[in-house]
């Protein structure tokens, strides 16, 4: 069975179903074990909506600050950017992109 980044587990969705989860198991309502596929089981969706369902492009704009690649992973600081998507625009302080390969090293 492929592996699968356990990045999204950060998000906003993540963080909810992970403190979800944990007061499942507080409660004695599911097992830590069963909490744990789960996340295996949100880390192989939303990859999978991920590349199959988001069809959107963006150009980004901004001050490149810090730039890293480390266990092929790229890392990203932006500060001031401006999203152009197409038919809306977007800016921020500042963003940080993370960005994997697509399949992970060894498949």
């Amino acid at each position: 069975m492929p592996s699968y980044y356990e990045l999204y587990r950060r998000s906003t969705l993540g963080m909810a179903l992970t403190d979800s989860l944990d007061e499942l198991i507080q409660a004695g309502h599911i097992t830590p074990q069963l909490a744990i596929q789960v996340l295996g089981q949100f880390d192989r969706s939303i990859s999978e909506a991920l590349s199959t369902k988001v069809k959107a492009k963006a150009v980004i704009k901004g001050n490149l600050r810090t730039y890293r690649f480390c266990d092929d992973v790229w890392t990203f600081i932006i500060k001031t950017p401006n999203f152009k998507f197409d038919h809306d625009s977007a800016t921020a302080d500042k963003v940080i992109i993370v960005a994997c390969n697509a399949r992970r090293p060894g498949e």
